[in-house]
């Protein structure tokens, strides 16, 4: 997964004796290696380069340069930098991995490749060949804060139906607007918020629901040339829930410039609002703003009306992968550093505790998931109330073009009826074009 737009650049300052303007792996010395990392979470940047500070300790040979880049930045910027120079070792599989077939290491013989989950390489699988490491499994719903709905008199363990949770928001909002909240919750505005403007969420997250209803992959998904989206009623009920208890609820076209960092930072965090379509990877970013908040969130199901109701959306938001075009010497010591983080002891405590991931690894036995949200997605795992992702078989260039499509609908530029069309007609045109 996986979100909010900005660019974090995390450098650490080349040693006296490298030399200056050398590409990947080069160094001063036969002993020392340098990675450059490239990834995508910006969510977890802090906590990724607390990891390579502890990992860089311990193998002072090793040198790791981290730089995030999220949004819709990241899949240009990593092909810009694939093609142009060797200066991406390990990266954030952002694409198909069909389409990034000349710059991935064979992973099969890696000895995680045996604890992964389930399920968890089929998209990252060519020919029997694993491509790609599995970062987590990440799941997805309605994140809200719990103290709030107690506040307002909400038994939330009751909102497993589509009209459970519309009447619930509907409660909250009157008692937000009668000013009952305010005394214990100034800032409450709103019951939630929904970031338009980043286009993962209404191009990827939202728009999933009704495919992930429809089709059982992001396979089956990506062997069609044609979007079917036969939920379309309870699709448009989804983006009705979404946005109609928001403070922008009489002005759609204000949600369009609503970013992560509004509904998450600037919402959730600050309880201006008490519910946004977010996953458990935004447990780092709350807890760096307020641990207090952050231990209130739990997650609501993100119901299809009529089809599936009481479930979250689960699956592997990102793969790393090995650009196969780096230094042999550079490879081995990449590979060394993701058996450490995934498969150490130490590594599996950061895994879970700072970075706040569900394991994509069964072989975790002993660590207990802290984060609050994560604990959340492993009961909607344990319990089977769970849809795939299959938004992984869009064709590259969909997301941006998706989320414009939904950005549309918000804006009046589309009826519903129109967005659908369109949301059809790209996918066929780009899959005509792949």
């Amino acid at each position: 997964m996986k979100k909010k737009v900005v660019s974090i650049l995390m450098v650490v300052a080349m040693t006296a004796g490298m030399l200056a303007g050398c590409g990947s792996g080069s160094s001063s010395s036969s002993d020392q290696v340098t990675i450059n990392l490239y990834q995508n979470k910006a969510e977890i940047s802090t906590q990724l380069q607390g990891a390579v500070d502890k990992y860089m300790e311990e193998n002072p040979n090793v040198k790791i340069n981290l730089e995030t880049i999220s949004g819709n930045d990241y899949n240009t910027n990593l092909k810009a930098k694939l093609i142009s120079d060797n200066s991406v070792d390990i990266y954030a599989l952002g694409d198909n991995v069909t389409n990034m077939t000349d710059y991935v290491e064979d992973l099969s013989d890696e000895p995680w490749v045996e604890y992964a989950v389930d399920g968890s390489l089929e998209d990252v699988t060519l020919d029997g060949k694993v491509y790609g490491m599995p970062v987590s499994v990440e799941g997805y719903g309605l994140v809200y804060n719990k103290e709030i709905f107690e506040a307002a008199g909400i038994d939330a363990s009751t909102l497993t139906s589509y009209d459970a949770i519309d009447q619930a928001f509907a409660n909250l909002q009157d008692q937000i607007d009668s000013g009952k909240l305010k005394d214990k919750y100034p800032q409450l505005e709103a019951v939630e918020e929904y970031a338009a403007k980043d286009t993962y969420i209404p191009g990827l997250h939202t728009l999933n629901v009704p495919l992930a209803n429809e089709y059982s992959s992001a396979t089956e998904l990506r062997n069609s040339d044609e979007l079917g989206l036969k939920y379309t009623d309870g699709f448009k009920d989804l983006l009705d829930l979404l946005t109609k208890y928001t403070s922008s609820k009489d002005d759609l076209s204000k949600l369009n410039a609503v970013d992560f960092s509004t509904a998450v930072g600037g919402g959730l965090a600050i309880e201006r609002v008490a519910v946004t379509q977010q996953g458990n990877w935004i447990g780092p970013e709350l807890k760096n703003i307020s641990e207090e908040v952050a231990n209130k969130m739990g997650m609501l199901p993100i119901p299809l009306k009529g089809v599936k109701e009481d479930c979250i959306a689960t699956g592997i938001s990102i793969y790393w992968c090995i650009n196969s075009k780096s230094d042999d010497k550079v490879k081995e010591a990449s590979k060394e550093f993701l058996n450490w983080l995934f498969q150490s002891d130490e590594g599996k405590q950061i895994v879970v505790d700072d970075l706040g991931f569900v394991p994509a690894f069964s072989n975790y036995d002993g660590i207990e998931i802290t984060d609050p949200l994560s604990k959340e997605v492993k009961r909607y795992i344990d319990e089977g109330k769970t849809m795939p992702w299959v938004m992984g078989g869009f064709p590259s260039g969909y997301e941006p073009l998706a989320a414009a499509d939904i950005q549309g609908y918000f804006s009046g530029q589309y009826t519903f009826d129109q967005m659908v069309d369109h949301l059809k007609a790209d996918f066929a045109e780009l899959k005509s074009e792949n």
